[in-house]
């Protein structure tokens, strides 16, 4: 074990995954130039070429419709949206191309890529820079949707993306970049895609998270420890498909689900694991589920606006302490 950035988890993942398969390659705007925007990149160049690390004009489109056809033509890209809020520019090439390809060839052709796709709050980036859009994609069948919370997991699930076949998007949180953690040194180090991680035991009540909000759950859990309640937190990890057994083997223990993440609370993937749960355990529950996430508004620049908006850890706490009045 090593204390290691996200940034230089992924960075690790990436060089590992380059020298053990040379069909891989990286493609996205200012990754030679400058080593990606959160230096995810860095180095790269000078390890495999412009060739596999390929600097592209300003178009998601392109990119990503490049990566498409690299992929059914037997390489394995790894097409880098700079901030995931750009990903509206290249719908059609994720929605109706990169999703529906091998469906509709009956499995005769294959896309087996990675878009990674920085996502959430991060200083005043507002509006156009901030957004936590992977409610978006969990709807569209034939993607798998995935979010590390900690370095660790950052390695070991961009390399178990990248050796997948299927298409895959990878969102990672622009605020975790800088933060650091224990990393095994391990090439072989892979996270199941489609297996959620029970992170903390307990008994009273369940929290649900992914991604950021993984820190605001644990820290809750602590102070509601301190409290007298028992707690039990779940990373999801993959977003679609999320893993239901996992949750639901949860709830039917603690009889309490609340689930949080930084996304808009309407229409975000807590609905989802909310519907799950009332289909299929809802005689288990003892209270409400409740969900938390942002509010229904475009992201704020001011940075007192931008706090206002983001999830707490306080209102977890809240949430939890109201299912036992």
């Amino acid at each position: 074990m090593r204390e290691i950035t996200f940034s230089e988890a992924t960075l690790e993942a990436m060089k590992e995954e380059m020298e053990r398969d040379d069909t891989i390659f990286v493609m996205g705007e200012d990754i030679v130039r400058q080593g990606g925007i959160f230096g995810q990149f860095k180095g790269l160049p000078d390890s495999f070429g412009i060739e596999r690390v390929i600097d592209t004009p300003i178009s998601e489109t392109a990119i990503v419709g490049a990566a498409i056809g690299a992929a059914l033509v037997g390489m394995r890209p790894v097409a880098d949206m700079h901030f995931a809020d750009f990903m509206g520019v290249c719908m059609d090439e994720i929605v109706n191309q990169m999703a529906k390809i091998r469906y509709m060839f009956g499995g005769q052709a294959r896309v087996p890529m990675v878009i990674r796709a920085p996502d959430g709050l991060i200083r005043s980036a507002a509006a156009q820079h901030s957004q936590s859009i992977e409610a978006w994609f969990n709807n569209i069948p034939g993607l798998k949707v995935v979010t590390p919370s900690n370095p660790a997991d950052a390695k070991g699930l961009l390399k178990a993306a990248i050796r997948s076949d299927d298409p895959i998007i990878y969102f990672e949180n622009k605020d975790l970049f800088r933060q650091t953690g224990e990393v095994p040194e391990d090439e072989e180090l892979l996270v199941d895609i489609g297996k959620a991680k029970v992170v903390k035991e307990g008994t009273d009540v369940t929290i649900v998270s992914y991604s950021i909000m993984m820190q605001k759950a644990l820290e809750a859990a602590q102070i509601l420890e301190s409290e007298g309640y028992s707690v039990e937190v779940i990373d999801l990890i993959t977003l679609s498909p999320f893993d239901e057994e996992t949750v639901l083997e949860s709830v039917k223990k603690t009889h309490r689900l609340l689930i949080v993440h930084e996304a808009v609370k309407i229409g975000g993937l807590g609905g989802e694991v909310a519907a799950v749960v009332a289909e299929k355990a809802l005689d288990y529950l003892d209270a409400p589920i409740i969900r938390i996430g942002a509010k229904f508004t475009p992201v704020p620049f001011s940075p007192v606006l931008e706090e206002a908006y983001r999830p707490k850890t306080e209102d977890i706490v809240e949430g939890v302490e109201g299912m036992f009045k």
